[in-house]
């Protein structure tokens, strides 16, 4: 059975259009509050929409000034992709040299008027917020990967369609649950997923990148942010822990993929641990910050 929040989180999923130039100023402007810890930028917008939900790994919160919107988190490098049929976007930001470093992705579903022209409010905000203790949290070996890769704008000629680059995310994760699916295509090169801070890396085989996945576990309620002009898919979800013995829920999880020529590029991905080590194992995790 679905959860309630699950249920309310497909209900908002559904949005009109809006222009990219919008959204990128919008999330732009996310960005420049988040640095200073401004809750009041989305505070404010929400307050324009009745249904207003601001989710943090998985909690609803209603005070924002209880959230990680009011810490100052510096970012050392971010990047946003802008979803126009939906009127929505994702950000990500890596803060690896402040005293305190987040990596985060935070999807947004903002509120465009009847004539989609522009944007006057927010419907949802849902943050996956990830600091010391969460899964392979290494914000400096985020950065330090993020570094090298390349995520230009794709000519119109050669971007894939939303449909081929949403299916490639669904791919990945479909694979997670049935090893009849067969390898998601990926480019031979950098032939990694940067998961959390470190290089989860495949095996090259020729103009082709293998990945080994499990085969046993199913990735429920994902929502998607789709990005043709970056070949860009975000898939939110709950991504359950390997050991269901404790009855764990699904962890906050975020993956973001860079989908170029029919094949993936890079993903990134980020999970919050709400419980120890993200019920993965018996490994010594950290106490949560």
């Amino acid at each position: 059975m679905k959860s309630a929040l699950s249920l309310t989180l497909f209900a908002l999923g559904a949005h009109a259009s809006c222009p990219r130039s919008v959204l990128k100023a919008l999330s732009a402007a996310y960005v420049e509050a988040q640095t200073v810890g401004n809750h009041s930028f989305i505070a404010t917008l929400g307050r324009s929409s009745p249904n207003f939900l601001y989710i943090e790994n998985n909690a609803v919160l209603g005070n924002l000034s209880m959230s990680s919107l009011a810490v100052p988190i510096k970012p050392d490098a971010h990047r946003s992709i802008h979803d126009v049929e939906q009127c929505a976007s994702v950000t990500e930001i890596i803060a690896a040299t402040q005293e305190h470093p987040y990596v985060l992705h935070t999807r947004i579903l903002w509120q465009a008027t009847p004539d989609n022209l522009s944007v006057t409010g927010i419907n949802l905000v849902e943050s996956v917020v990830t600091d010391e203790g969460d899964w392979l949290f290494n914000a400096t070996g985020t950065l330090n990967l993020n570094a090298p890769e390349k995520w230009d704008p794709i000519p119109v000629a050669a971007q894939d369609t939303r449909a081929k680059i949403q299916s490639l995310g669904d791919w990945y994760f479909d694979r997670f649950g049935d090893v009849n699916r067969g390898d998601v295509p990926w480019h031979a090169e950098p032939c990694y997923r940067l998961e959390g801070g470190l290089p989860a890396r495949g095996t090259k085989q020729g103009e082709d990148c293998i990945h080994v996945m499990p085969a046993s576990i199913k990735v429920p309620y994902r929502r998607y942010v789709v990005d043709e002009e970056m070949g860009a898919a975000d898939i939110f979800m709950g991504f359950p822990g390997l050991d269901r013995t404790q009855g764990q829920a699904p962890m906050p999880d975020s993956h973001l993929f860079r989908v170029e020529g029919g094949k993936v590029r890079y993903c990134h991905t980020v999970s919050a641990c709400v419980t120890a080590g993200c019920g993965i194992g018996e490994i010594d995790w950290p106490d949560r910050k």
